[in-house]
């Protein structure tokens, strides 16, 4: 064995100490599972403030190993399969939260899923690109990614952004910012079909054009042994369940909080886009450090793209089951910040090479957003 490969080895983890760290992450969705049943069976409308003290952490450490477990097994099946397989989860768990959100709406009408996808936009375009763009071309100065990969997320993202989030807007079958049910069922067909759409071009026709421009071989992640596999493929069900029951507790506290701290509701989806995509932000920015970009991008637009295709579809099918109104089209100034949005991602994505220059255009924007949010 050489020296280099014996420093390579020397690395990479053990299976048997992978193993126990896999098993070790599965405290955290258990102990939520618990707490929650505690709240469920025992306590129920008298629950002391001390557990739900002690359910948020547990809520943001099982996202983590949600999306750590999908990781593991992503690099197990490779790119760009990896990238869909945290996307979907990133968005399961999104779709969780506004479900426990809209079924804890005693109230009727709800805008909380409009406010988070809007939110999880800013926050994919402008936060966690813009982070990238910028640690990476401070890093490597510029770095190369293939454009037309970019360009075809923000097609699909522009297009479904606006019908889902501005024309309604402007109908007039009802009166505001609400879909008719025929033309909100329109709206959820065509956001699946141009995301299996998406999906077909990055898994099959044009797979080469998702993948990393730089060699990406086995050295940059310890390798995934069976049974470590084995736990995670067992372990990300059972985190994305402790995260949606979690989330179903803690609804009612988070929006009565937001309430008193005298933030607007809709800074509720802001939270929690900001809680799901935690994770799939510092797995980009991961992947941007190690200078690849393409990977960093992949993560960050499909979350994005997840987000925006299955959420409204999802949120639609309830509303119109419980003859609800769904509440899509944006304020006045989220639909100025949205269209800015598009427009410098396309500008800083469309030639397939970036410096910092892009990733500072994107974080004022994304400062923007936030104080437009906390402060309309």
């Amino acid at each position: 064995m050489t020296g280099s490969e014996s420093s390579a080895t020397a690395l990479v983890p053990s299976d048997s100490k992978t193993f126990r760290h896999a098993l070790l992450t599965l405290i955290a969705p258990l102990a939520g599972l618990l707490i929650f049943g505690l709240i469920e069976t025992v306590f129920h409308d008298r629950t002391p403030a001390v557990l739900y003290l002690v359910a948020v952490p547990l809520l943001f450490l099982s996202v983590f190993v949600a999306v750590h477990h999908a990781e593991a097994i992503a690099h197990r099946i490779g790119q760009p399969y990896g990238s869909l397989l945290l996307a979907l989860s990133v968005t399961l768990i999104e779709v969780s939260l506004i479900v426990s959100m809209l079924l804890a709406d005693a109230e009727g009408d709800s805008a909380v899923a409009r406010d988070t996808v809007f939110a999880a936009l800013m926050i994919v375009l402008n936060g966690i690109v813009g982070l990238c763009l910028l640690i990476g071309g401070l890093k490597f100065h510029s770095q190369e990614f293939h454009a037309r990969s970019a360009t075809a997320a923000l097609g699909v993202l522009g297009t479904l952004s606006v019908l889902g989030l501005v024309l309604p807007n402007f109908t007039q079958a009802i009166p505001g910012p609400i879909y008719a049910p025929a033309q909100l069922i329109f709206v959820a067909v065509v956001s699946l079909l141009l995301y299996a759409l998406f999906l077909f071009v990055q898994m099959f026709s044009h797979r080469a054009e998702f993948v990393d421009m730089i060699d990406d071989d086995a050295t940059h992640h310890a390798p995934v042994s069976g049974r470590t596999l084995l736990v995670s493929v067992m372990a990300l069900p059972l985190s994305l369940i402790s995260v949606v029951l979690l989330a179903e507790m803690l609804a009612d506290p988070v929006r009565d909080q937001i309430e008193l701290a005298g933030l607007p509701p809709a800074f509720v989806g802001v939270v929690i886009a900001l809680i799901v995509l935690m994770p799939e932000g510092i797995a980009s920015i991961r992947a941007a450090m190690g200078n690849r970009l393409q990977t960093s991008l992949n993560l960050a637009l499909g979350s994005a793209l997840a987000s925006l295709c299955l959420t409204i579809p999802v949120v639609a099918l309830i509303s119109v089951a419980m003859g609800r109104h769904l509440v899509l089209g944006l304020e006045a100034e989220h639909i100025v910040l949205l269209v800015l949005t598009l427009l410098i991602s396309t500008l800083s994505l469309a030639m397939g090479r970036t410096t910092i220059m892009q990733g500072g255009i994107h974080l004022v924007i994304f400062g923007a957003f936030i104080t437009i949010s906390a402060f309309p």
